[in-house]
């Protein structure tokens, strides 16, 4: 189980980082009045989409349920939020600054997104951290106690076999 969390983890993590690069290469080529940041982009993007939808094994593992739920909670830091926030931020920049230069639109939803990752991805973090100690302190130590307990027992059935012939 704790495998399939830390896999999820990290692909939740990657497709973040794969969509905050589309993000910020879209404010690169506004900026560089250039479509080529864009367009590589956009490239790697279709590749990796491409690629999870013809590879059977990963086609599988992404719809897994702890797959699901990380790549759902990784939207609502990266896109949800900062979509929100950065609107009302730049209202209220606009008002307070008025016809003074304001940053782009999309320069806002890009550092809001950032953070929004960096945020989700110290989230996840300090979920390993817990469940990391949390399984040093229950004594985990990776073994099946039920299995141990039955290897006992039979081990005490056969010696009890042995004694009495």
């Amino acid at each position: 189980m704790h495998n399939v969390r830390r896999f999820a983890d990290v692909m939740a993590g990657l497709e973040g980082l794969m969509w905050l690069g589309l993000g910020w290469s879209i404010s690169l080529s506004a900026w560089q009045a250039r479509n080529e940041p864009v367009l590589a982009a956009v490239l790697l993007v279709a590749t990796a989409i491409l690629f999870s939808r013809i590879h059977r094994p990963l086609r599988f593992f992404l719809r897994r349920y702890h797959v699901r739920k990380r790549r759902t909670d990784m939207w609502l830091h990266l896109l949800a939020l900062p979509l929100l926030l950065a609107m009302v931020l730049y209202l209220m920049l606009e008002a307070l600054l008025g016809d003074a230069w304001l940053p782009p639109k999309m320069l806002l939803v890009n550092v809001l997104a950032s953070a929004g990752w960096l945020t989700f991805m110290l989230t996840l973090f300090i979920k390993f951290l817990i469940h990391g100690l949390k399984g040093r302190g229950n004594g985990d130590t990776g073994t099946n106690d039920t299995a141990d307990a039955d290897n006992n027992r039979q081990d005490s059935l056969h010696n009890d076999t042995d004694s009495a012939s």
